[in-house]
């Protein structure tokens, strides 16, 4: 692992830049863009057209190539003749469940963490995006008291990490942090619980923030204990699956004060606002009931909680991981990783999705990445380590597809295990055309 002796500054600018107000967003942005819908709405307003690269944060394991936890680069332009091939691997030289990642707002580098070491990686992806490079890397418990960083989310001159877990038990009682973009930290925030608000559990996951209604929603998961059991020994722990979040928290974006927390049974995961000016409101996908919430302003201006379908039967564990919205707010793709299938849901009505086309993508499907105009479609197969299935259904991908609106149709696989690489989790989109997008070159020096 990386100490602090090879910890060097990251290039600094003005947030007053960068940042960009909701309607200039991508929101009422054309098709066209390289960037994932699922990315913070504070992302500046650089990248347009055909994905060049996807950067997929990768799991060690024993005896697979080196087993350390690893960043991939993926070659994803049809241009190029390279076009599917890994054609950059870098190795931490040890695991420490790689899992989620974020861009900083001006998409300069990616910060990724590891749920068990609790280490966060600052990775420069401006330079050369072909070649990532590590610019700094700290251990994000301390002076924060929170383990399993897990969602890295841009806010303008700052990044919040959202954690999973506390230093005092492993449990589910958690909070995020705030830091500079060079990575000091700010402040820290925890979670409310029940004694200070109803419905409110202190358990954490993913998080999303609406700018123009000064909003932002946290989901909730389970603690270190949980996460780092093997899956198959923590279902059948009565004891374990009393130890998972049944709540959503309504925060103010600015204060990061909490408003409001709503009662979501069986762990709420992934989070996705429409990105739809017009549009208030955001949905998420259960993993323990299989069910689906939408959070919506109602016409009084109060935000109230809808449970809107069901995925399928939680008793058969189809278990709903990733999800990812379409940019006009219409559509919502749902991963279910017991039965490695996608499903696209019609969200015209969000109060009343319906699903439609599914595909079995493989034994076992995660993460979910598609790019901007929708007609590109990657997915991954890891969920944690201890979690994925076993022997032949351990299967480690990532899959292309491209998308008409009515099938998905394979593009390549590249299989992780065969590369020797491990297990494929966390997915984000790079691209050349960022290089000129900035008048100057990095450097150390850069104000």
């Amino acid at each position: 692992m990386l100490s602090n002796a090879l910890r060097v500054p990251i290039p600094h600018r003005s947030i007053f830049s960068v940042c960009l107000s909701f309607i200039t967003l991508l929101l009422t942005s054309t098709v066209g863009y390289s960037d994932e819908t699922c990315n913070s709405p504070y992302m500046s307003n650089l990248i347009k057209g055909q994905e060049d690269y996807v950067y997929i944060w990768t799991l060690g394991v024993e005896g697979v190539g080196d087993g350390s936890d690893k960043m991939v680069t993926v070659d994803v332009n049809p241009d190029s003749e390279k076009f599917g091939k890994v054609i950059d691997v870098v190795s931490l030289e040890g695991r420490g469940e790689a899992h989620h990642t974020g861009f900083t707002e001006d998409r300069r580098h990616i910060w990724a963490g590891q749920l068990d070491t609790n280490l966060v990686y600052i990775w420069d992806v401006a330079t050369d995006p072909a070649k990532p490079k590590i610019v700094k890397s700290f251990d994000s418990s301390i002076g924060t008291g929170l383990v399993g960083p897990h969602t890295l989310y841009a806010i303008p001159g700052r990044m919040i990490i959202l954690y999973l877990s506390n230093t005092k038990d492993h449990g589910g009682q958690t909070g995020f942090a705030v830091y500079t973009n060079e990575g000091e930290l700010v402040s820290v925030h925890k979670m409310p619980t029940a004694d200070e608000m109803p419905n409110a559990d202190g358990y954490a996951y993913d998080m999303g923030i609406n700018p123009k209604q000064n909003v932002m929603l946290t989901t909730s998961f389970t603690g270190w204990n949980n996460y780092m059991m093997d899956m198959g020994k923590m279902l059948n722990d009565p004891e374990a699956m009393k130890q998972f979040g049944n709540s959503m928290v309504l925060w103010d974006a600015k204060t990061l004060q909490p408003i409001k927390a709503f009662n979501i049974p069986g762990a709420p995961l992934e989070l996705r606002w429409s990105l739809v000016e017009e549009d208030n409101w955001a949905v998420t996908a259960n993993a323990l009931t299989s069910a689906m919430w939408v959070i919506k302003q109602d016409d009084a201006g109060e935000w109230q909680s809808h449970h809107v379908a069901t995925i399928g039967n939680p008793e058969e564990l189809p278990l709903p991981t990733d999800i990812s919205i379409t940019a006009d707010g219409n559509g919502l793709w749902v991963n279910t990783f017991g039965d490695g299938r996608t499903t696209f849901w019609d969200m015209t009505d969000p109060l009343n999705p319906k699903p439609g086309y599914s595909k079995k993508i493989g034994s076992q499907v995660n993460m979910v990445s598609q790019s901007w105009d929708g007609s590109r479609v990657y997915f991954t197969t890891s969920l944690l380590g201890n979690w994925d299935k076993k022997g032949k259904d351990d299967e480690q991908w990532l899959k292309m597809y491209n998308w008409d609106g009515n099938a998905l149709t394979e593009v390549f696989t590249i299989d992780f295990y065969e590369e020797k690489l491990g297990r494929a989790h966390h997915m984000k989109f790079g691209t050349d055309s960022i290089k000129p997008a900035f008048s100057t070159p990095l450097s150390a020096n850069d104000s």
